[in-house]
């Protein structure tokens, strides 16, 4: 065999190895991408993971707020309304209940010996004592919505007591009433100024016969 003979397989020989070498580090290469594509995918995934846990944690800290819908009623009205309110804000309800129940003759303000006149023109003998004040797990609750009728322009005046006897810090507090005709005038302000603490938010009016669409309304605007 010649030396022009050799030579040619010698160069071949080279090629081939050369050829080899290159091939064998592409594919490394390759796999390294193809290593830090996947690591960078499985962060990528488990932040977004992590991210809709942070999302999931902090809508469930919202829907697991606790409200609770208060009321005094003297003749059904607010009552009604309170009810659909806790219906609708999937709350739980106390009833604010006199010790000496009104009765309808009681509640005759065009009555000048009616009790409920009577009471108006003496405040004095608004002091209405209660079956209670005492709430089960009240410190349990994050907001506290107030129902009552409006009696010559302010609270029904048997819901005083419980808002001073409770301690309100920590709470958002939205009041609400019932009425044939008057607004809610300074009723919300004055229990506010009752109150031991709490964030009181703007009242609420309902006519006596408020429809549930109404109410869906300023429930709807509190969720």
């Amino acid at each position: 065999m010649n030396k022009k003979v050799i030579g040619i397989i010698i160069a071949v020989i080279l090629v081939c190895v050369i050829g080899a070498v290159t091939l064998y580090a592409l594919n490394d290469r390759n796999n390294n991408e193809n290593t830090n594509n996947n690591s960078t995918s499985n962060e990528t995934s488990n932040n977004n993971e992590n991210e809709n846990e942070n999302e999931e944690s902090n809508n469930e800290a919202t829907v697991g707020s606790k409200v609770l819908v208060v009321y005094y009623s003297a003749q059904n009205h607010t009552e009604a309304v309170a009810k659909q309110i806790a219906e609708n804000l999937d709350a739980d309800i106390f009833e604010v209940i006199p010790k000496d129940v009104y009765t309808t003759e009681d509640l005759d303000w065009t009555d000048p010996n009616s009790r409920v006149t009577k009471e108006h023109d003496d405040e004095s003998l608004r002091n209405i004592e209660l079956v209670t004040t005492d709430v089960p797990n009240w410190e349990d609750y994050d907001t506290v919505l107030i129902g009552y009728p409006i009696w010559w322009g302010i609270a029904a005046w048997s819901i005083d007591n419980f808002v001073k006897n409770n301690d309100f810090t920590g709470k958002t507090v939205i009041p609400f009433c019932t009425s044939s005709s008057s607004g809610l005038g300074e009723s919300a302000r004055i229990l506010e100024g009752y109150a031991n603490g709490g964030n009181w938010r703007d009242g609420h009016r309902f006519s006596s016969s408020a429809s549930d669409s109404d109410i869906k309304s300023f429930t709807d605007s509190i969720k």
